[in-house]
């Protein structure tokens, strides 16, 4: 399906971003509902921006405790341990605490928690997904208060269920995209602009995804300061230098979000012994990497 060809769009804000839903034919209003009820719940369940979600349950049980997730976070989590282990802990969604202590809060402070602050947080042992959470399906224990971040795969895997819910309905011609991860359905393929890491106005290349899912990630989308950023290497709870960018097509966005992240840490070679994808990376340098069989082309230096 391609822009000028579709019919319908749904345009809305939620969990912080635009998302913008193209489909082959108009959604219902059942429909439209169903889909924002869809991402009010997971948001209600993995926000940490919100003080009633699951998640802030979690941050405030200074003792720990068992929690009961919905049956969405198996593949959420499993996703999640197998990129920890194919990063070496550098993909962790215990990061969260090491992003409050940066700035990167629950009511947006942006100012970095006072080095003594952070020396002691560290001096109790940074928390590890492997070691400082028990997993029994959906069902988790925790032993202290642990902030819960699924940033790094999160928003795709709410695309991937909102696009499962398009196809319920009926839908097969369609494009979620949730500004930076989309995943398209259809016979005709979507082009899409890899946007300069630095210069919104700009693009570095094109992409043309059919039912795939292409997702992104770089260091400007969110930053706050002089080396202040969201993509924090886990094991230092230090925002990366080395990458500046990334974009993955995978079969699934939750897939692609996730990879889009751990190409930040980890050579491509070793992700590929895992996962099948394909990627752009762009390093701090200037220089950018294109895997041979990714469905697009480069054409400019960032």
């Amino acid at each position: 399906m391609s822009n000028a060809e579709t019919a319908s769009r749904f345009g809305f804000d939620a969990i912080g971003t635009h998302w913008q839903i193209e489909t082959d034919e108009p959604l219902s209003q059942d429909l439209r509902r169903l889909i924002l009820d869809r991402i009010e719940r997971f948001d209600a369940t993995y926000s940490r921006f919100r003080p009633d979600s699951l998640v802030s349950r979690i941050a405030a049980a200074t003792d720990g405790g068992r929690f009961a997730f919905p049956d969405d976070s198996l593949a959420l989590f499993g996703l999640y341990e197998r990129l920890h282990a194919v990063t070496d802990g550098a993909v962790d969604p215990l990061v969260g605490r090491e992003l409050e202590l940066l700035g990167y809060d629950a009511t947006y402070t942006l100012r970095p928690a006072p080095d003594a602050v952070r020396a002691a947080e560290h001096a109790r042992g940074r928390p590890i997904w492997a070691a400082d959470i028990s997993r029994n399906g959906r069902r988790v224990i925790t032993r202290r208060a642990l902030v819960i971040d699924v940033g790094a795969v999160g928003k795709g895997y709410l695309v991937d269920l909102v696009s499962d819910q398009l196809r319920a309905a009926g839908h097969t011609d369609f494009v979620v995209d949730a500004s930076g991860d989309l995943r398209h359905s259809g016979p005709r393929a979507t082009r899409v602009g890899l946007e300069h890491p630095f210069d919104r106005r700009q693009v570095i290349g094109v992409a043309e995804v059919r039912d795939q899912a292409l997702c992104a990630s770089g260091v400007s989308s969110r930053s706050w300061g002089d080396g202040l950023h969201h993509v924090l290497d886990a094991r230092t709870g230090v925002p990366v230098d080395q990458v500046v960018a990334t974009w993955v097509v995978a079969q699934e966005a939750a897939l692609a979000d996730g990879l889009a992240t751990a190409l930040f840490f980890t050579e491509p070679q070793r992700l590929a012994e895992s996962f099948d994808f394909t990627y752009v990376r762009v390093r701090s340098d200037g220089r950018a990497e294109l895997s041979p069989d990714f469905p697009g082309e480069l054409f400019t230096r960032p």
